[in-house]
């Protein structure tokens, strides 16, 4: 079993590069099915056909399906928003406010990607290959289930029978919507599926996250901090795929400039997600739509190679708390510890150098304004320390 989730910043073409692999792997034998969580879906648009809400047999091994987030949200949060929808109107609110407040931020893009699991778990598929919404941070909402599974542990049971015992009484002096059983079912069933999603999506030898960017300044640094969130939350990543290169076989002055301004920022790309194995596609003659696109798609990603192949193991760095402190630890094999050189960039971003090779990483929430205490390298890992704010927060 294997999914293979694309995520980038909207417009770099993960709709396509998704479409691609997914018809690769199909005509490589693996009954593969391609799902949008996207709600600007394009997926049908790539296949030039209609991909609907249930799984649409495309060609032969290859099935679509552009998830309605509407029906998911039912299914997975319809009891609990029904029961918040009548406390936030016994309170006077608005019925329309109190139906869009009842929706808890990112909840939609959790639904969706509940999906995936039942489509791994079906059986009926070898591939899932996942075109997600535009933007990494909708992965950082896997952490979600870590700090639920506490409050279901812990705090869930004792609340459960404070209402139980609680309820008749209640019910005698307030005409207060009160939490019913079945809430309290519904809300412990879908913390129990989330984890489920969770332990699928960071099991690396079956979860595999590829970031989709084209060689432009913006793109990158969303790509970075979707890169350092995805570290962040066990999630692997196994490949970047770098899009719409202006061939070298494009000789017309007017490109010249853009050829330039591209190779500047592929030296960018391969600094910034070093060791990862970086793939590139030229950009085509024409629009890519349909099967014959999509198949030229492929092969130019690939280079024959199968697309299920987990093209890069192991955490190009990670971050771990001790004692109130942070590390970020980065493999670094085969480095004179005297060439390392580090220096904060801008805003967010700390640059590792070494000779003539650097690295720019952008720093998640946790580690902003922190001040860099020191560095050390051993083990062939460089492991960068950062003080807690407490001791002080000016940067380096």
């Amino acid at each position: 079993m294997r999914i293979i989730l694309y995520t980038g910043k909207g417009g770099v073409g993960k709709t396509t590069v998704s479409a691609a692999t997914a018809l690769r792997c199909a005509e490589l034998g693996y009954r593969t099915i391609v799902v949008s969580t996207d709600p600007a879906h394009s997926l049908g648009d790539s296949f030039d056909q209609r991909i609907g809400p249930e799984p649409v047999r495309i060609a032969d091994k290859l099935w679509g399906q552009e998830i309605d987030l509407l029906h998911q949200m039912e299914r997975y949060w319809g009891r609990v928003q029904q029961y918040l929808m009548a406390l936030f109107a016994w309170r006077g609110m608005d019925n329309l406010v109190a139906e869009e407040t009842s929706v808890l931020p990112g909840m939609e893009e959790l639904a969706s990607l509940l999906q995936i699991a039942t489509l791994a778990e079906s059986g009926d598929y070898d591939v899932v290959v996942v075109d997600m919404a535009p933007t990494g941070a909708t992965l950082q909402l896997l952490a979600f289930p870590e700090m639920a599974a506490w409050y279901i542990e812990k705090i869930f049971p004792v609340e459960r029978k404070a209402m139980k015992v609680a309820r008749p009484l209640m019910k005698a002096v307030t005409d207060m919507p009160l939490p019913e059983e079945q809430l309290f079912d519904a809300v412990e069933e879908l913390v129990r599926d989330l984890q489920r999603l969770e332990r699928l999506v960071t099991n690396p030898d079956i979860s595999t996250v590829r970031l989709v960017l084209n060689p432009e300044k913006m793109v990158i640094k969303e790509a970075r901090r979707a890169f350092t969130y995805l570290n962040l939350y066990s999630l692997s990543t196994d490949a970047i795929i770098s899009n719409r290169h202006i061939p070298d076989v494009v000789s017309d002055p007017y490109f010249e400039k853009w050829k330039a301004s591209q190779h500047k920022y592929s030296e960018i790309i391969e600094q910034s997600f070093s060791p990862l194995p970086i793939f590139q596609i030229p950009l085509f003659e024409r629009e890519v739509v349909g099967a014959e696109m999509l198949r030229r798609v492929g092969e130019a990603t690939y280079h024959g190679q199968d697309p299920t192949t987990i093209f890069y193991k192991g955490k190009p760095q990670q971050i771990i708390k001790r004692d109130g402190e942070y590390l970020l630890i980065i493999p670094l094999p085969l480095v004179d510890k005297q060439e390392v050189k580090l220096h904060r960039g801008v805003h967010d971003e700390l640059i590792v150098r070494i000779g003539n090779w650097k690295r720019h990483i952008s720093l998640p929430q946790s580690l902003m304004g922190r001040r860099i205490a020191g560095a050390r390298y051993r083990e062939d890992h460089l492991e960068i320390r950062f003080l807690d704010r407490r001791n002080g927060s000016q940067s380096d």
